[in-house]
């Protein structure tokens, strides 16, 4: 799991999440594109010395057909400036294949640093099991909802949800990253829509064959 920290057009701090998924390669949500990135990785308490490692962001590969209003394409890479020392706290996440699509009613993990219900940011790593739902529920949120790059998750009947700051962070099946967390439907209560990440495989080996040490 990486923490990343970002500055906005107006000079604000903001927060995400992210993974590894190369030795030199973050992914997160493209919405979590900015000034001066920088990824911490091993971390667990944000506010505590841990053994860390702090690692700025070279390069950004944010979707080229990322949309801010609607959020569809909501997939970034970063490029580190070096790469991650991997032991028993950092670790990559594996892609998906293809045709590996996760199913209504799966339930799978997100983590982060996002809010918690009194509103305010962790400063520890919380996680949460979600569950898949169907295409409609989303589609019922918003007409741009597109269950064939997007994921729907989290049961509406269920007090449980991702919080601001968790965007960018994985949603793990089986070990696998299958999504990234990427927006809410003007509400608190979930769903919410997820990145699909089987079906930006193309993109992602382009932009990491690109991306490869020299």
């Amino acid at each position: 799991m990486a923490f990343i920290n970002y500055y906005d057009s107006k000079s604000a701090k903001i927060r995400c999440g992210g993974f590894l998924v190369r030795e030199d390669i973050v992914m997160t949500a493209a919405h979590c594109n900015g000034r001066n990135i920088t990824v911490t990785l091993g971390a667990h308490d944000i506010k505590k010395q841990e053994n860390t490692q702090h690692i700025s962001v070279l390069k950004s590969i944010p979707h080229q057909d990322f949309n801010g209003k609607t959020v569809v394409n909501d997939i970034m890479l970063l490029k580190l400036k070096h790469k991650a020392q991997l032991n028993n706290v950092v670790q990559k996440i594996d892609l998906p294949k293809s045709q590996d699509w996760v199913k209504p009613g799966q339930v799978c993990t997100v983590a982060g640093w996002g809010t918690l219900v009194n509103d305010s940011l962790s400063n520890t790593l919380q996680e949460v099991n979600l569950e898949v739902q169907k295409s409609h529920i989303c589609q019922e949120m918003s007409k741009d909802y597109n269950n064939s790059i997007q994921i729907c998750v989290g049961n509406p009947k269920e007090k449980k949800a991702t919080g601001k700051g968790d965007s960018g962070g994985p949603f793990v099946c089986h070990n696998v990253a299958q999504g990234i967390v990427s927006r809410t439907f003007n509400t608190i209560k979930p769903p919410r829509a997820f990145t699909r990440i089987s079906s930006f495989l193309p993109w992602i080996q382009e932009k990491m064959k690109l991306l490869q040490q020299p």
